[in-house]
């Protein structure tokens, strides 16, 4: 109707109307073609020049994306980025940049708002990652550091007993032990650290009676016992308790020896195998997909401390295994390398459970 009321004959508005609908059948494709690799571009160009700062915005979009904290925070620690625990005296409620060559427990978390330049910074956790460490009380003890020990966080920030031991389990209090040893420049656990972090677990049931009602000076019960050194295992364990994600040393760390000997092949390794050859890797689970469009077909991702394994599973093979590939959340996958247009994926051909204890959950099926 514009067009003939404009003097356009039927004839050319029906080839006008034609050429319209002809591309809508694929201008929304490609318009979102154009935004998603415009958006792979930015992305990717932050993450090669001001990797710290790109890890530190994804920790805080969270929960969003494909890809959990675990799996953000171990790919930035393989590209170099320093990632450091949450710190109650030095730390923000949310992720944030500290200089890397500062102190990994020390003051340098609290910086004048000069920029820090790029490739220089070390992200630190965010308190509000903290199991049960809300945004309302990260934000409290944000305001309120630095802290002279546990009751002063129960006094004046309100803290329960609850949030003291997860605070405690995460790494997150260990500037206020006074039994804690020197840490090396990336703040990696050092003997002795795990031992103080449960003491002051220990001490956070007494800490709690110092809440604002009551007199200082009156809390009794603090010094704990002596305590024994937790198992490598124990502390993977506390930190995906307290904190979802283990910054430290991972589970596929401390099963690499074993896997080792049964001739499992590291995700960095596979650049170096060619298309046809049958191998085993070993990693947890990040992802199960079964889009409408593979046929039946499932898409697994496998990640281990050296990176991640995209692995295709065929209609017959999900059948046959699915209850192993589908149940357990750490596998084993014995398949067949393929490689087309630089990318490179393992045809599953046999799924073993791969026993680690607690692990980040997949996201499955999203």
């Amino acid at each position: 109707t514009g067009m003939a009321t404009r003097g356009v004959s039927a004839e050319v508005s029906e080839q006008v109307y034609a050429a319209l609908a002809a591309f809508a059948n694929f201008g929304f494709p490609e318009s979102h073609s154009v935004a998603f690799a415009h958006l792979v571009y930015s992305t990717a160009w932050c993450k090669v020049h001001y990797p710290a700062a790109f890890t530190a915005g994804l920790l805080n979009a969270q929960p969003m994306g494909f890809w959990s904290p675990q799996s953000l925070v171990a790919d930035a620690k393989r590209h170099g980025v320093v990632v450091r625990r949450p710190d109650v005296s030095t730390g923000r409620a949310a992720a944030s940049l500290e200089p890397e060559s500062g102190p990994a427990g020390g003051t340098a978390g609290r910086d004048s708002g000069t920029p820090i330049p790029s490739g220089t910074a070390a992200v630190r956790l965010g308190l509000s990652s903290v199991r049960g460490i809300g945004s309302d009380a990260a934000a409290r003890i944000e305001a309120g550091a630095p802290w002279s020990g546990m009751e002063d966080l129960v006094r004046r920030a309100g803290i329960t007993r609850a949030q003291l031991e997860a605070l405690a389990t995460a790494g997150a209090l260990d500037g206020l032990d006074s039994r804690r040893q020197d840490r090396d420049r990336d703040g990696r656990t050092q003997a002795g650290r795990s031992v103080g972090r449960r003491a002051l677990v220990w001490g956070a049931g007494a800490a709690a009676q110092a809440t604002a009602d009551r007199l200082p000076g009156v809390v009794t019960g603090a010094e704990p016992p002596t305590l024994p050194a937790p198992t490598p295992w124990e502390e993977v364990s506390d930190d995906l308790w307290s904190l979802g994600m283990a910054p430290d040393t991972t589970a596929m760390e401390l099963a690499r020896p074993g896997l080792d000997r049964r001739g499992v092949v590291r995700a960095a390794a596979l650049a170096g195998r060619p298309a046809g050859d049958r191998v085993t890797v070993g990693g947890v689970v990040t992802h199960r997909q079964a889009p409408e469009s593979a046929h039946g077909a499932v898409f697994l991702n496998l990640e281990d401390e050296t990176g991640m394994v995209n692995i295709v599973c065929s209609r017959g093979a999900w059948v046959r295994w699915k209850p192993v590939a589908r149940a357990c959340p750490a596998l084993l996958v014995r398949g067949r390398v393929e490689r087309s247009e630089g990318s490179m994926t393992l045809v599953a051909e046999r799924f073993e459970p791969l026993p680690l204890g607690p692990v980040p959950s997949s996201r499955d099926f999203r």
